[in-house]
């Protein structure tokens, strides 16, 4: 494995992704890109493992792309792919049928705000900030602005979008981009409590749910609901929801199947 991306196992059934350039604030380079890419696909088919988590390593999650990288390849074609990569992993968390979970801390800038709003549920730490910065350099962030648009309310997203400013870890709940604002040193702490509530639960219902709700929001009302409809119907026959309803009937607790 690269070690641009380190993975670590702390608990069963988690698989944490460490961003592991610290002197660069994590720059999401093209190196860093296709090793967490990499990663996100070694995991996808990991039996194992139930919930991610993303994190990051020395005093920042991620400042977004690499500027340097970006200046010393001043062509369309780079450009091009570089966007291309980035989308591509992006689009892979929530493909990802496991729920993945954003360990913030420092500053999630750019295309890192946008690895944020990508994932399922984030976590931070009560002194993380978070920003769409480039348009104080020339460019609006259209890619993170995909993101950032699903997570919060539109006049929102496009403030920041339009100023490039910063907003602290509270606003960022009260705007939905984060669950949780902790103290920073017990950040690790309650990812691995908000991973063990999903562990817990059923993997089927875990797994189709995840899928269904991103598949879902891209649809009209009524094939939202169709589809909504069959997945219902496709884990009540799992084993898991038959036994849970049964639990609930008899007044006891439910005894997944390992």
């Amino acid at each position: 494995m690269n070690d641009c991306v380190l993975v670590e196992s702390p608990s069963a059934g988690v698989t944490r992704l460490v961003l592991n350039r610290p002197d660069s604030f994590n720059a999401l380079s093209s190196e860093m890109l296709m090793a967490l890419d990499t990663a996100l696909q070694a995991v996808a088919a990991d039996p194992t493992c139930r919930v991610v988590v993303i994190a990051a390593g020395g005093k920042a999650f991620s400042a977004g792309h690499d500027l340097r990288e970006m200046r010393s390849h001043p062509e369309h074609d780079f450009y091009t792919q570089l966007f291309a990569q980035c989308s591509r992993m992006m689009g892979r968390i929530q493909s990802l049928p496991q729920p993945v979970i954003a360990q913030v801390q420092g500053i999630a800038t750019a295309a890192g705000c946008q690895l944020v709003s990508m994932c399922d549920l984030a976590v931070a730490s009560e002194d993380a900030r978070f920003a769409v910065s480039g348009i104080n350099y020339g460019l609006f962030c259209a890619t993170p602005s995909v993101g950032l648009s699903r997570n919060m309310h539109r006049k929102q997203a496009m403030e920041m979008l339009l100023t490039g400013d910063f907003i602290d870890a509270p606003t960022a709940k009260e705007r939905g981009l984060v669950n949780q604002v902790v103290p920073a040193e017990a950040v690790s702490e309650a990812v691995l409590q908000l991973c063990a509530k999903i562990v817990a639960k059923p993997e089927p219902a875990v797994r189709m749910g995840k899928a269904l709700f991103y598949q879902q929001l891209e649809m009209g009302l009524n094939a939202a609901y169709q589809l909504a409809g069959q997945t219902m119907a496709c884990n009540m026959m799992e084993d898991s929801a038959q036994e849970g309803f049964q639990a609930f009937l008899d007044k006891r607790k439910p005894s997944w199947a390992a």
